[in-house]
Parts: C-alpha cells; structure tokens; sequence
C-alpha cells in the first residue's frame, strides 16, 4: 500500500489507497485494524519516521533507496516509535521478512542494519556502524 502511495506522489493520506486494497479484498479482515493503524501512523508522523531512518544511513540518502526497501524501513521505524505494544526486536525482524519476500537480495541485509542502528538509538546504544551500508 505504501509503495502504491508513494508511487502516486505520496499526496495526501495512504488511507486512500488502503480503502482500494480493502475494498478489492486484498486485506483480510482480520489484520484491518493494525494495518489501518500503521498505514495511519505512517501518514501521520512520514517526517519524523523519514528523519529517524536518515539519521541511521550511512553514505546514502533516503530518497536513493528503492521504494520497497524505503517503505518497509517506514512500516518498521513507525512501529518502533509508536506501537508500544509490539518489541523493537520483532518490529526489526518482521521487516527483513519483508524485505525477503519483496525487495532484493541485498534488502534483507540493508534493511537489518539501518533498523539495527535506530534499535541502537532507541535503546540508548552507541550506533553499531553497521546502519545501512551497501
């Protein structure tokens, strides 16, 4: 969904386009609520989430990324700042899933280690180096 959004110029709020995927029933019902509320977040708090992964690249500038691995760093970062509910640890590993099932060979890696350096962060951790090199 975020990928779409951003695809059509990131205007406005992906809830948008989140109402196209529900009503073509390509969200299950089940996970609405959370995907609604991290489709939400993202639209809410994009500058903040945008700063925190920049903050956490080496030698590379956001919109360099491709726009997979640019948007799965913003399901993982807003998820990490925002949902209490859910361990950084598993935010981070869920993102190299999909970094697996949908970027390229070099995503799951790339994605690891910027989100190891803003886990670092938020921990209170000196920065691991490792924060997205390629």
């Amino acid at each position: 969904m975020l990928y779409a959004w951003e695809a059509r110029g990131a205007e406005g709020s992906p809830r948008r386009i989140l109402e196209g995927f529900v009503a073509e029933g390509r969200v299950p019902p089940e996970a609405l609520p959370y995907v609604q509320r991290l489709v939400d977040l993202v639209g809410e708090h994009r500058p903040t989430i945008d700063r925190t992964i920049q903050e956490a690249l080496l030698n590379w500038r956001l919109e360099r990324l491709s726009m997979i691995d640019r948007n799965i760093l913003r399901l993982a970062v807003a998820e990490m700042l925002y949902v209490d509910d859910v361990p950084l640890r598993v935010s981070v590993q869920e993102a190299i899933h999909l970094g697996e099932d949908y970027g390229t060979v070099e995503s799951p890696r790339f994605v690891n280690g910027v989100l190891d350096a803003v886990l670092r962060k938020l921990e209170g951790g000196a920065p691991s180096g490792g924060g997205g090199e390629r």
